[in-house]
């Protein structure tokens, strides 16, 4: 309800009473009246202390950095990273639990003077491949930015540099309230100032015109620079001189995803015989997550290849599943597509999940793709027209992984530290940045060896979790194994009741050793649907979105009324 200048809502309590609330409505404000209460609002929010995160760098000690004193150049660069330490890949402005990959990896360009802290994201053409999730890892993601370089003349078309007497930029990228996550405390990166003393940093303004300066040999070790300010968790494995005009998310070619499972309680030829559906285009809007926030209209991607393969050697270092009779051979789904929706791998493994155990048959996947009957023409299959999303649980992501963003090999020379090096010969006295024996522990065969005893280190976890189950199987019985039909011979209707005749709790396996456990499993396309796409769609853009779209008209009030 609309009165003068105000809008009346109703905020409905438990007690049943409605209270109107007024919402401005500033079409009908006066520029007076819309000063004021921007003057209002400034005051307010000075009372308030920010809870928006942003990068700061102690500047305490040693020589002030001036960016715009050096040449730049655009490079990209490729690093993995352990998912389950972070709050997933983007940047996000309000507070994590956990920081997020980006967070890290920017403060340490910052802290390696290679970037502007002060700039940003924005500053720097900050620009990443693919966006993984809270718990996803990566073995090849890629970013691509403008960096210091000791080589002049790179640096055309590089973004603006901040003029030094502008305040300092906030660093911001992506909302939480996008990305879905909750708002909790930051928990900050631990940086080692130790491991932070470049003995040939530069600080100096550029030579004189009368002393002109000497071509450099070689360009910074940007590979052993980062990886002795990150934690052990993120690991820059390469670089690559790129073209100004490239870009890490539009030159990619494909992404290939990785999702590791076990056997265990599953019919592998028969998940195969699923995935195989997943190749060329379809309408993945029911085997992924609707995002709102992005609007987007159009569901259809194209999966170049879906193949589930055995991995070897399968880690059973304890003999545990030969004594329980359980299959723990380990698997790996390799997805390989153009482009993938919000969370579209993780719903896809949900479904094969199914498919494996028996409780759904192959052609749920084409059922679960055919919005408008073009599932059914493809497949030859009498498929029902699924057009709404059905409930259901998508996979853990600890198993997944981007494992490869794809290039042109006319887009990227992908090098190491060692490369540059065994370019030019460098003798006695060379500095941290551009090489020596320091730079060795970070990069090349050093840098394999970290890797190496992670890896063995993770091993020895498996060895001792096996002995564990071990210990226990000497005590307890193996529970019942139900999974997959195929071999059991069982079915929903005839899974044994227990002794006191009521029906055994199955789990429905999700992935990393989680299972979704229950006495009766509901087929997927009789369970509750979920709203139509263009109704979230609406409701996201008349309510949020709405919201949004004011604050943004709002400030762009305020500063048509600040120029004026």
């Amino acid at each position: 309800m609309r009165v003068g200048r105000f809008c009346f809502r109703y905020r409905y309590l438990p007690s049943r009473a409605h209270l109107p609330v007024m919402a401005p409505n500033y079409d009908a404000w006066s520029k007076e009246e819309l000063i004021a209460r921007l003057r209002d609002i400034e005051h307010r929010s000075k009372l308030i202390p920010s809870q928006k995160k942003t990068i700061s760098l102690s500047t305490t000690g040693g020589s002030p950095f001036h960016s715009e004193r050096h040449p730049r150049r655009k490079i990209a660069v490729k690093f993995c990273y352990s998912g389950w330490e972070y709050n997933g890949l983007a940047f996000q402005n309000d507070p994590t639990p956990l920081p997020t990959v980006e967070e890290v990896l920017f403060r340490a360009f910052a802290k390696a003077r290679l970037v502007d802290a002060d700039a940003g994201l924005d500053g720097c053409g900050w620009e990443r491949c693919g966006r993984t999730d809270v718990g996803v890892s990566a073995a090849g993601q890629v970013v691509s930015l403008w960096v210091r370089s000791v080589f002049h003349g790179l640096d055309t078309e590089a973004p603006p540099r901040p003029r030094l007497s502008e305040a300092p930029v906030q660093l911001t990228q992506v909302h939480a309230e996008d990305a879905g996550e909750e708002d909790s405390p930051v928990i900050p990166a631990v940086i080692d100032e130790a491991d932070f003393a470049f003995t040939g940093l530069d600080m100096s303004p550029p030579d004189s015109p009368s002393e002109p300066p000497r071509p450099p040999g070689r360009e910074l070790q940007y590979v052993s620079i980062l990886n002795r300010i990150l934690p052990p968790t993120i690991r820059v494995l390469a670089w690559s001189p790129v073209s100004l005009s490239f870009s890490a998310r539009f030159n990619c070619k494909y992404r290939h995803y990785k999702y590791f499972f076990t056997a265990h309680g599953l019919d592998i030829p028969l998940m195969q015989r699923a995935a195989d559906y997943f190749v060329g285009e379809h309408d993945f809007r029911n085997l992924s997550k609707l995002d709102p926030a992005k609007q987007i209209t159009d569901f259809r991607r194209r999966i170049l290849s879906a193949r589930i393969n055995a991995v070897e050697p399968s880690p059973d270092l304890c003999g545990i599943a030969k004594q329980s009779g359980r299959d723990d051979q380990l698997y790996v789904l390799d997805l390989v597509g153009n482009a993938f929706l919000y969370h579209q791998v993780r719903h896809i493994m949900a479904i094969l999940f199914l498919v494996g155990t028996g409780l759904e048959p192959p052609s749920i996947i084409p059922t679960l793709m055919n919005i408008d009957g073009l599932e059914s023409a493809k497949t030859g299959l009498q498929l029902p027209i699924v057009e709404r999303k059905p409930e259901y649980q998508m996979a853990d992501a600890l198993p997944l992984m981007l494992w490869e963003c794809a290039f042109s090999d006319s887009d990227v020379h992908w090098q190491s530290d060692s490369d540059v090096n065994d370019k030019v010969v460098g003798g006695e006295g060379e500095d941290n940045e551009t090489g020596g024996p320091v730079a060795e522990k970070y990069s090349g065969t050093g840098l394999v060896r970290q890797i190496h005893s992670v890896y063995q280190r993770s091993l020895i976890h498996s060895a001792l979790e096996g002995h564990f189950l071990s210990s226990a199987m000497r005590y307890h019985p193996n529970p019942p194994q139900y999974f997959p039909f195929s071999q059991t011979g069982l079915s929903t209707s005839t899974i044994p009741r227990l002794p006191n005749n009521t029906l055994p709790v199955i789990g429905v396996p999700l992935g990393g050793g989680t299972y979704r456990r229950g006495a009766k499993y509901v087929p997927l396309l009789s369970r509750k649907r979920l709203d139509h796409v263009d109704v979230a769609n609406a409701r996201w853009k008349n309510g949020k979105g709405s919201r949004r779209e004011n604050r943004t008209a709002l400030t762009s009030a305020a500063e048509a009324i600040g120029d004026e």
